[in-house]
């Protein structure tokens, strides 16, 4: 009978090709290029060509399996590309693609001769086919399918709400702990709701103009190259065409056509060499955003000492916060490529340590101070 434990990671492996085929296709649905519907479609071709081979090895093993249907992390994932834009998830396959070709062959090095063994490899070389061809498309930042911007925001604003929630609920645990009277849990909380927006949104923002300024910067540097050393940069373009597929010869006509316009090369070797892309938002709204996050996320621990006496407001914070976290950590998984439930349930235990870690603190704290004042 063959190991529940290798049973388990072979189910793991068959869902996340069966994930994989129903985003390219969410993909292809969202293309306007047919060229590249095409591609995500034929993609999406072989991961059900995988996805079979799953099922013949479990059928082997005379294994059931249940009908294959995305799981709620690929839908949420495809829902997101829709609502916020496909360069996200163009990014997260991508990563995807890279796990599975050490997954692979991790299992071709581990298993038994057999079916299993022979589809690992199999399947370790495809995905880095797989790999190549979404590298070659994510590269070009210039085009607006391929754009991660709405991604980035949508990081900050998961992790910005993560801050907030985290560090506000470890202040209340901690005042909780030292017995302070409802007020003064109220006035703390608010207050800390408050320093880590501002917090945040500042770091935010200081962030996006730096980054900006580095841009200006290597821009500012290509265009002076551009200028001094016209040869030496139609060389460094050319070999950058001849990396992509092109012969030699027509690489270097390429390059020579694209130089007789500075602005022209100026512009493609921003995209091309520096890998700089159209900025998705300014460093305000950059800002903005991460603090407006990060409020409300320090807000939930705080909430219900607004509405509720203090008894009662301690457990409702106590159970709003503990869900958040499990939510936000099921958030953090659509980019961090973890399961849902783990990534969830791993940042639950984070704010439940948080939380009894303030808690002994702030009520060792008291004691020491009142041990400290006695005569």
């Amino acid at each position: 009978m063959t190991d529940p434990k290798k049973l388990n990671r072979w189910r793991h492996h068959w869902q996340d090709e069966v994930d994989a085929a129903y985003l390219y296709r969410a993909l292809a649905q969202m293309e306007s290029s047919p060229d590249r519907r095409t591609l995500y479609e034929r993609l999406a071709g072989v991961e059900d060509r995988h996805a079979r081979m799953w099922e013949k090895i479990f059928a082997e093993h005379e294994v059931p399996l249940p009908a294959a249907r995305p799981s709620l992390k690929a839908r949420l994932q495809a829902r997101l590309a829709r609502r916020f834009g496909s360069g996200l998830l163009l990014r997260l396959l991508l990563m995807e693609e890279g796990a599975e070709v050490k997954k692979y062959l991790a299992l071709h090095r581990d298993s038994a001769p057999g079916s299993a063994k022979s589809a690992a490899l199999t399947l370790a070389q495809e995905s880095v086919q797989h790999a190549a061809d979404l590298r070659e498309l994510s590269e070009s930042p210039s085009e607006p399918w391929h754009r991660t911007e709405s991604g980035d925001i949508l990081r900050n604003v998961v992790y910005g709400f993560n801050d907030g929630l985290t560090a506000n609920f470890g202040l209340v645990a901690g005042l909780i702990g030292g017995d302070v009277s409802h007020y003064a849990v109220l006035l703390s909380g608010m207050a800390g709701t408050a320093a880590d927006a501002l917090s945040m949104g500042s770091s935010g923002y200081l962030a996006a103009v730096s980054q900006r300024e580095v841009y200006e910067h290597e821009i500012a540097m290509e265009k002076e190259e551009i200028a001094l050393m016209p040869e030496l940069e139609a060389e460094e373009l050319a070999l950058i065409y001849q990396a992509k597929g092109l012969e030699e010869e027509k690489a270097r006509q390429l390059a020579a056509q694209v130089m007789e316009d500075p602005e022209t090369v100026l512009q493609e070797m921003i995209k091309e060499e520096l890998k700089i892309g159209e900025a998705a938002t300014s460093p305000l709204n950059e800002g903005l955003i991460t603090g407006l996050s990060t409020a409300v996320g320090a807000f939930i621990p705080v909430a219900p000492f607004v509405v509720w006496d203090i008894g009662t407001a301690i457990w409702i914070s106590f159970v709003l916060s503990m869900a958040a976290h499990f939510g936000v950590g099921a958030a953090r998984s659509l980019f961090t490529g973890r399961g849902i439930f783990r990534s969830g349930w791993d940042m639950f235990l984070v704010g439940f340590g948080v939380a009894a870690f303030s808690y002994f603190f702030g009520d060792l704290v008291v004691r020491w101070f009142v041990g400290f004042q006695a005569p």
